[in-house]
């Protein structure tokens, strides 16, 4: 069974009554972005037509995910709001204090002997107040939330700007401070300017060497990293549908790079089987129930230009894999341009480090894929 599944039943019973409510009150079809936003109301809050990046609206989020560093402040800050309990589902993991430099179980002894006082004061706290505790070697925060934590339709925010990587699974999640995250701890309302929306409609699909993460490398150098801005991103098309659950969730990942609020994907069959597969058939049964909520109307995605702000089509059979930089994430190149950009911008061509990082490479598909590209490069002999 899942984890929090009543409150997860009691997100699904009320968003049908609350969207059909919100789409009734505007007279129009709504995004799959409104739809989570009007279920997540703050109780307080009228229901009216907000106006895109202008009006601030309080929300109320279904829970709060804290990584090691920037919980302490957060916990420190909740313990002082006279409750004996969190208000939502919340959890604590440990995985940024793990320093990466000798090996996994060398690095994690060290963590472990240098950061016990931190780790003593975040198990114990999070044992008296509730709060799901996740101790060093369980796992990066962004990963264990898409295998344990995440649902579609949901709303969660979260002390880690990968905290977005849950939107690979419908959620609209978002990275904040460990203010904000004591304030939903506590019971009290989320603040967010209503968000202005930008629909990337995807056609094709995906071959050869081209990778999920390609298409936010693309969307990187197509929008820059100022381009997201007070936006929330939606995918959707029939490329989309044809992307792994992992791979949407990379896509989302990395929409930090372009500044967005956040991005996510509509509910279909990927991400059903990816919530069986990590043992939580029954969220994939409930939300199979009110799948048609928790994707755009039919119209939206029918007609986009009347419904986002900016509208992006990325055809993926045509993509090719990209390398983004040097010196900003936003310089995308196509690899079969690299040699050519290179020697005319006078870029460095000598690899002699590679890095692969387990913020934008956390899930399998991505490190696989690492994993393969090494080992031919060693059945090669190539240096």
């Amino acid at each position: 069974m899942a984890f929090d599944i009543e409150m997860i039943k009691k997100v699904y019973a009320e968003m049908p009554v609350k969207v059909d409510a919100a789409r009734s009150s505007i007279g129009r079809s709504l995004t799959l972005t409104e739809k989570i936003l009007f279920a997540h109301l703050h109780n307080d809050m009228q229901l009216t037509n907000f106006e895109r990046g202008k009006h601030y609206v309080d929300f109320a989020p279904d829970r709060v995910a804290m990584q090691d560093a920037t919980a302490q402040m957060a916990l420190l800050q909740f313990m002082q709001a006279g409750r004996s309990k969190v208000a939502v589902p919340s959890t604590v993991h440990c995985d940024h204090l793990i320093m990466a430099k000798l090996d996994a179980k060398k690095d994690l002894e060290i963590a472990n002997k240098e950061s016990k006082e931190v780790y003593d004061f975040l198990a114990s706290v999070s044992n008296k107040y509730g709060i799901g505790f996740w101790k060093p070697g369980a796992g990066i925060i962004h990963q264990v939330v898409l295998e344990n934590y995440a649902f579609p339709g949901g709303m969660m925010i979260g002390t880690d700007s990968h905290t977005v990587n849950a939107g690979g699974l419908g959620m609209i999640a978002i990275g904040v401070g460990g203010a904000d995250a004591c304030d939903v701890m506590a019971g009290l309302p989320w603040e967010l300017k209503w968000p202005k929306l930008i629909g990337i409609k995807l056609t094709g699909k995906l071959s050869g060497w081209a990778a999920p993460k390609d298409v936010i490398l693309k969307v990187a150098g197509l929008l820059t990293v100022k381009g997201g801005t007070g936006a929330i991103v939606e995918y959707f098309g029939r490329g989309a549908k044809a992307l792994s659950c992992t791979g949407k969730g990379t896509i989302c990942n990395m929409g930090a790079e372009i500044g967005a609020t956040t991005s996510t994907f509509g509910y279909d069959e990927s991400m059903s089987r990816y919530l069986k597969a990590t043992g939580r058939e029954d969220v994939a049964n409930l939300a199979d129930g009110i799948k048609e909520y928790l994707t755009a109307d039919a119209e939206v995605y029918a007609n986009p230009e009347k419904y986002f702000d900016q509208v992006i089509e990325i055809n993926l059979s045509e993509l090719e894999p990209h390398l983004n930089g040097p010196f900003t994430p936003d310089l995308a190149t196509p690899i079969s341009k690299m040699k050519e950009e290179a020697a005319k911008n006078g870029w460095p061509t000598k690899i002699e480090v590679g890095l692969i990082g387990s913020c934008t490479n956390s899930s399998y598909e991505d490190i696989s894929r690492a994993v393969s590209l090494a080992k031919q490069v060693d059945e090669k002999g190539l240096k």
